[in-house]
């Protein structure tokens, strides 16, 4: 009998749902946070639980059946090795459902579909501009010893004295103006 066996088909084929939780699986491995529909979401949350519970294992049998599932073994290597590592603490609730509103074409309603450890990224700006403090520095020495030596080539100065590009395109670029908010499907 088929007794508590229900799924979501979200209006698909068997191969084309298969083919689309392992998409948003995969997504919100390498993103960490997607958005999508609320239907999407709630389907593919216990698929993407099993794949974390099974990275907590951590051994090969473990490995393969993610590998089933994802079937890109950097992926498999990312969930063992960086992500299931965050959840060892805890026994579930490893994702989470931030509702968005209602989608302006068919009035689906929008998810953000994350994760709840994510990867802090703030470390990675300070780490870019701890590099630009440096360049800057670096910059400044380079002009200062240029300025000490006077018997620089002409076409040594020419090379360093280039007008730069504006960092800016006319206007802002002219796309950003009439640039609609359109919603994709």
């Amino acid at each position: 009998m088929r007794h508590a066996k229900r799924r979501h088909q979200l209006n698909r084929f068997t191969s084309w749902n298969k083919a689309t939780l392992k998409s948003l699986a995969r997504n919100l491995l390498l993103h960490e946070s997607i958005k999508t529909t609320k239907a999407r979401a709630l389907a593919v949350r216990p698929l993407f639980e099993k794949l974390i519970t099974l990275g907590k294992e951590n051994t090969l049998t473990a490995r393969r059946r993610a590998f089933t599932v994802l079937g890109d073994h950097a992926l498999v290597k990312l969930l063992f090795d960086d992500i299931a590592k965050r959840f060892i603490g805890r026994t579930g609730g490893y994702i989470r459902i931030l509702s968005l509103g209602k989608r302006r074409g068919d009035d689906a309603e929008i998810v953000i579909f994350e994760l709840t450890e994510i990867k802090a990224k703030k470390k990675a700006k300070a780490h870019k501009e701890a590099k630009g403090v440096q360049a800057e520095t670096q910059e400044i020495q380079e002009a200062e010893i240029k300025e000490e030596t006077p018997h620089v080539h002409h076409e040594e100065r020419q090379k360093h004295h280039e007008p730069k590009k504006p960092s800016k395109k006319f206007l802002g670029g002219l796309r950003s103006i009439f640039k609609k908010e359109r919603d994709s499907l």
